[in-house]
């Protein structure tokens, strides 16, 4: 009897202790009506907000739907294109001045890849997008939000699992990215600590965390955070990194693992034609002639919309649904906009007068004249014009670059002796008008023809361009930028470009242009200065033998 009596009471206690606790865990679930009345205001405060939308913005109306919408950039797309929408695409980094498509060519062609034949990515692949100036990372691993990082239990707000004492795993972007592309904007500007660590990642695709509180023996930790410690997060992606620095200053560890594309800055003509695109957008309407003003003056597609913003905005502030000139040249002034000239070859052939090319800042191919004037005097030569020591960049990350051109100047000076025009008593003046940065001895054959042409009268070809480096033996050496400079001289109406012969296999894709590649400064004599029987041939076939004095 008693033993009934003792199980009936230690059941009794069972029960009451169960419903106890039964009732602590409801209203732990439970918040009290203080917390659930404030939810419930910010929700609805929540909302309300999200009811709240502004006019779509014209940059977003413009940005490209496809592949034809992406102006200017035919062989970028094409090379971006090759590599991913294949069945083993690879990483990639995209140089390019800022505003030229380079993010949206990215998405439009993980879009495609999707549909490629034998492509690895799944339909539903992710397209993770990052600014690479914004993944800041803490030294302590308490956050990183692109590679990923542990919430350790002794941080603030670490869980149900934190109180018993687990680490818990956070992914970052590049697990976010696992079986997709991962877009790196501006990826010139990571932290080097970042950049190695993302190389890391690179090379084994998968990220491997660490915690002082993980133990592989404590079975209080769930099972899948034992597999992430043991075998890492997953992260087998494709980089799209995309930067408007120079290749020289991308780390050389991540352009190995890499293939480059470069996109072009845009011509005028190309910005004038996204300025008519995004008025149409607008509603607006824009003529030729004023939407050529604007592809003079924006300096990429991004300012050609802004520009078209604003005259919309001044037009519709008189009822009207017309840019107007004054429009445009009012937000040109105010905006403190710089006008980009054209150029545009004059084919008229001239003394002393030889059209060369060059390589700006932006990577960007342009064509310039180059004077060469004689007068009597002792044999001076002096050269102006040349930009001795160019920035590149924006504030706080600024290159200077010093020209060698001066150098390519005293190469001529030596060459014209050898070659039977010995300045004597006579000085030779050469000059680059407009202070056009002259990227390294390219410009040396160019100055040449100039000076042979000034001190024979004979007249140079105005339909011809000309690049390539001189040795003072007359040998026409290789130069770098070639397909931007021939594309260059296509633009401004030039017929023909004379170059090295070693550069020939870059340009030689390029269409719309005759390329004359050359190995001697005397074959470009002879094809570009006109006939005149009054001067004195230049020989073609005879090695150059300096002659020393005695």
């Amino acid at each position: 009897m008693i033993n009934w009596v003792l199980m009936l009471i230690q059941l009794a206690v069972t029960v009451i202790m169960g419903v106890y606790f039964l009732r602590q865990l409801r209203r732990e679930k439970t918040p009290p009506p203080a917390k659930r009345r404030e939810s419930n205001r910010e929700m609805e405060k929540l909302t309300k907000q999200r009811a709240i939308r502004l006019s779509e913005p014209l940059s977003e109306r413009v940005r490209p739907e496809t592949f034809g919408d992406i102006i200017g950039q035919e062989d970028g797309v094409k090379s971006l294109q090759a590599i991913l929408c294949g069945a083993n695409p690879q990483h990639v980094l995209i140089y390019g001045p800022p505003g030229v498509g380079k993010t949206c060519a990215a998405r439009l062609v993980m879009e495609a890849a999707k549909k490629s034949p034998g492509t690895p990515f799944l339909a539903n692949a992710p397209f993770v997008e990052v600014d690479a100036t914004c993944v800041r990372f803490d030294e302590r691993s308490i956050a990183d939000p692109l590679i990923g990082s542990v919430h350790d239990p002794i941080y603030q707000g670490a869980g149900p699992l934190g109180a018993q004492g687990v680490p818990q795993p956070k992914p970052g972007a590049v697990t976010k990215a696992h079986g997709g592309i991962l877009f790196l904007d501006e990826i010139g500007e990571m932290h080097p600590i970042q950049m190695n660590k993302l190389l890391k990642v690179l090379e084994d695709r998968k990220v491997m965390l660490e915690s002082a509180y993980y133990s592989p023996e404590d079975t209080a930790i769930p099972r899948y955070i034992h597999e992430i410690f043991k075998r890492g997060l997953p992260a087998d992606f494709r980089l799209v990194g995309a930067t408007t620095r120079r290749p020289e200053e991308i780390s050389p560890a991540l352009r190995s693992r890499c293939m480059e594309i470069f996109f072009r800055a845009l011509t005028p003509s190309e910005v004038a034609q996204i300025a008519s695109g995004a008025a149409e957008r607008a509603g607006v309407k824009l003529e030729d002639q004023q939407a050529e003003v604007i592809g003079q003056y924006a300096a990429c597609g991004r300012d050609a919309v802004n520009i078209v913003q604003m005259c919309a905005g001044l037009a519709q502030l008189e009822n009207r649904c017309n840019i107007t000139a004054d429009d445009v040249s009012w937000v040109v002034h105010s905006g403190r906009y710089a006008i980009h000239l054209n150029d545009q070859a004059d084919e008229t052939p001239r003394v002393g007068c030889v059209h060369g090319l060059a390589v700006d800042g932006t990577g960007q191919g342009r064509l310039m004249d180059i004077e060469a004037v004689v007068t009597a005097g002792d044999g001076e030569v002096t050269v102006t014009g040349i930009v001795e020591e160019e920035e590149l960049g924006q504030q706080g990350h600024k290159l200077r670059r010093k020209s060698t051109a001066r150098g390519a100047a005293e190469n001529m000076q030596t060459l014209l002796s050898c070659l039977g025009f010995p300045l004597g008593q006579r000085n030779l003046h050469i000059n680059f008008p407009g202070g056009m940065p002259v990227d390294g001895p390219s410009a040396g054959v160019a100055m040449c023809v100039a000076a042979v042409s000034a001190m024979t009268g004979q007249m140079v070809d105005g339909s011809v361009a000309i690049t390539g480096e001189i040795g003072v033996q007359g040998k026409v050496r290789p130069v770098g930028g070639v397909p931007e400079k021939v594309e260059a001289a296509r633009r401004a109406g030039i017929r023909e470009v004379y170059l090295p012969e070693e550069n020939l296999p870059e340009a030689a894709h390029l269409q719309g242009i005759v390329l004359r590649p050359v190995s001697r400064v005397q074959e470009v004599l002879q094809s570009v200065l006109l006939p005149d029987t009054s001067v004195q041939e230049v020989p073609l076939e005879e090695e150059i033998i300096p002659v020393h004095g005695n």
